[in-house]
Formats: C-alpha cells, structure tokens, sequence
C-alpha cells in the first residue's frame, strides 16, 4: 500500500459521512430529493479530466485498433513488451489539469484490451509492473492526485478481450460468472491498495445486455471498502442519461449533449456527467486532426453546467505517456476563461424553469445571485474591423420573479440597464458587446438581487 496525502476532497467528505450531514435538498427537474454528500461534492467538481492510455497508444490509432482493426493477439500482446512509461508524470498530469481548469481526473486502470497499469498481485503478468515500465502507475497516479487536492477516478473496463483468450462477447452465462470473479477480484485490489479514492467508472455491460453482469455484488464490494466513492456505469452511446442501478451516483451522456432528467421516481438524487473527446478518438489518434477548439470546450462545459452536469474532457497520452502539445495548450487557454467564472462554473445550480433565448440559460449560486451565460454575443467598434456584430442588445429573460437589483458582465464589472416585471415573471436587460480585444465565446452576467 503506498502512503497517500490527505487531499482536502477527502477531509471535507469524511465530515459529512461522520456527522451525517446530509445537503438541503437541491433543485432538479421535477422533484427535491435529497442529496447525499458524495455525489453533492462530485457535482460541484464542475470539470474533470478522461486519460485513456495504455498498449494501444504504442500505435497511435485510437483505444480499440486491437478489436477494430483487428490486430492478431500475439502482435498485440508483445506491445507490453516495449511499454516503458518513460513520459509519465502523474505530478504533469496534475498540473495540466489544474491549469485547465479541472477539479478530478479519470484514468483508465485496465481498458477493453486487458492490459492493468496496476499491479494486479497475481491474477495475470499482464499489467504494467510486469512490463519494461515495472512500476504500478495507477499508485502514483493516485498519490499525484492527492498531493494536487485533485478526485482521482478509477475507469475500470467490465469487457475484457484477452481473459483466458476469450473476448467478453463470446461467453455464456457459466464463462461469465468466472469471469465476473476476476473482475471483482481486480476491483477490490483498486479498493484496498492505494487508500481512498474518488469513485470507479465502468465501462462494458452494454456488450452483452443478455447475460447477468450481477451488478449489485460489485457495487456492494465498494461500498464494503470505499464508501464514499462515486459509482459510475457508462450506459454507452445508445442509452445515454440511462440509470441502470439505483446504487449508481451519476448517469454518463457520451460524446452527446446532456439534459435535464425526471428523477422523481428515484430513491436518490443522481448526479450526471457527459465526457467527450478532444478529436474522434479516446486513445491517441496521431493521423486524427479534428481537434476541438478552446472556444468549443468552453461553450461545451457551459452546456453541461446548464443541467447540472459535469464535463468529462478526454486526452489520449502518448505511446509512452506525456500529453500531447496541442492538447496542452488548448487545455490551458480555456482555463483561463474558467478561472474567471470559476464561481458559477463550479457551484451554480440550474434554474430550469427560467427561459432565456437561444443557448442562453442561468444559474443560481447558493441563493446569493444569479448567472446569465450569454451566447453567441458580438463585438462593438468599427464595422470594417468587428465582423461579428449580432447578438447586442435586448435579451430577454421569462418565468424569472426575483427582484434584481443589478446586473454587471461579470468579466469587466460594466453593469447593464434592464427592466422587470417581477410579479409578471418578466426582465430584459442590455447585454451591450464585447469591447474590442475581447471574445469570451460565453459571456456572463451577474444578477444580484435587491
């Protein structure tokens, strides 16, 4: 077991559980349930960073080329034979990840191919400590976190296409209840090897819908060893916002838009989390070059934070593990607009009933003020030089009957003349255009109330 640094996440949990404090109840779309404390501190986290990295990143062609390509086994098991992790640096990792903007990191343990960057302690040789790497990455990643004051989540595959030379596809239902033992086994090591940790998100059960993933005896061994981690079940691209368990802290929208979700028939309230690629691929793609852009990350974690979700933004490491240098930089850039709104980025809570127009929505922040996240806003100046000059003036707000006393864009303190029926559920205010030099893709404004 390796010493671990008490990260504030842990202190601040550990509080709760202890004195069974549990959250007022926050608004949702169609009920207030209450909310437990490890899923209410998850879904302040706001952001987080998806690190898929392992063999496959030796070729460069994305996380499922040894499946899709397909690569013969034997080709692909000797890649473990030529993983140094030379470029790993979990502290690096961190840093990028503060720098961006991000409260928690997600890495993946062992993915579809089989292959652990922990030590697995004897259910196979294939795993990083047996590699040419021979260290256990996921205890430094875990120990890097810490230090940072950053959630580390483990993404543990639930398919596996290298167990006992079989893929998880072709079982029946006798093959699967050994493979399931396995699988407990390698998760209960994540459970007790390396202190606490932020949550596990699994990623498979949607391969084979017709056997019995006896998904209760999973759950039930983390809470025994990890009770305030966050349980995730990646529902897949065809089920997205689907909750499968009730023992689930947070449903996953994948690679899509998130929405608002009618809890009313839960026991719990459940967080939600979309995560999405920078390019087309999760492991590294060198021939893919369909990045996203600094302003798309920014309008995309605005769109998840309108519904109360987290955005899950993936980087593929490279073959041996440092992060590619666009990556970096457009990480970093959008971290600086998120340091500015890093108030109602992290904490705002969705008013769902508010109508606004376009992309436009609000958010409130502990009772205090409310947030406008204006779209699509141009620029004032000379018309030879602003090229974009819709989007100034009047926007109007509807079913909204706080009193406001204020309203200032909150980047540069300018405030703004509206007007308001409060009883009428009616307000507009002037949302005048970006001075020149200026484009934030998303520009906010503060209400403050009378």
């Amino acid at each position: 077991m390796i010493l671990f640094h008490e990260p504030s996440w842990l202190s601040t949990a550990t509080a709760l559980t202890h004195h069974n404090e549990i959250p007022m109840p926050q608004e949702n779309v169609s009920n207030t349930l209450p909310v437990l404390p490890r899923i209410d501190r998850f879904q302040n986290l706001g952001y987080g960073m998806f690190l898929h990295w392992g063999l496959y990143s030796q070729l460069g062609c994305g996380e499922w080329v040894q499946h899709n390509r397909p690569v013969e086994r034997k080709v692909y098991a000797a890649l473990a034979k030529t993983f140094t992790a030379e470029n790993f640096d979990a502290d690096a990792w961190c840093r990028l990840a503060a720098d961006a903007g991000m409260k928690y990191l997600c890495l993946t343990t062992r993915h579809h191919d089989g292959f652990s960057l922990y030590d697995t302690r004897g259910l196979n040789t294939f795993d990083a400590p047996s590699s040419p790497a021979k260290r256990d990455l996921v205890a430094e990643y875990i120990d890097a976190c810490n230090r940072n004051d950053l959630l580390p989540m483990l993404y543990h595959t639930t398919m596996d296409w290298f167990w006992r030379d079989k893929k998880t596809y072709d079982l029946d239902q006798a093959e699967m209840n050994e493979y399931l033992q396995y699988l407990n086994d390698s998760v209960e090591i994540l459970c007790t090897q390396y202190g606490p940790i932020g949550g596990l998100w699994f990623d498979g059960n949607w391969c084979r819908p017709d056997l019995d993933w006896h998904v209760a005896d999973l759950y039930a061994l983390i809470r025994r060893h990890q009770p305030e981690a966050i349980i995730v079940n990646n529902t897949g691209l065809d089920e997205q916002g689907k909750l499968g368990h009730p023992e689930v802290d947070s449903v996953t929208f994948e690679q899509g838009e998130p929405s608002f979700r009618d809890q009313s028939a839960q026991a719990k309230f459940v967080a939600g989390e979309m995560c999405q690629t920078m390019n087309n691929h999760w492991g590294i793609g060198t021939q893919d070059f369909n990045y996203k852009s600094p302003a798309h990350i920014i309008e995309m974690l605005c769109k998840c934070r309108k519904v109360g979700a987290n955005y899950l933004l993936n980087v593929g490491p490279t073959a041996q593990g440092g992060i590619p240098d666009y990556e970096q930089a457009a990480l970093r850039r959008a971290g600086d607009w998120v340091r500015q709104a890093s108030d109602a980025v992290y904490h705002g809570q969705p008013l769902p009933q508010v109508q606004c127009a376009g992309d436009d929505f609000m958010l409130r922040v502990d009772g205090d003020a409310d947030y406008y996240f204006a779209f699509r806003l141009g620029r004032e100046g000379d018309a030879h030089v602003t090229l974009e000059g819709g989007g100034i003036g009047p926007r109007a707000i509807g079913n909204y009957d706080r009193a406001i006393g204020e309203i200032a864009w909150l980047d540069n303190g300018e405030k703004l003349d509206f007007s308001q029926n409060a009883q009428a559920g009616l307000m507009s205010f002037n949302a005048t255009g970006y001075p020149y030099g200026t484009d934030l893709i998303v520009r906010i404004a503060r209400l403050v109330p009378e």
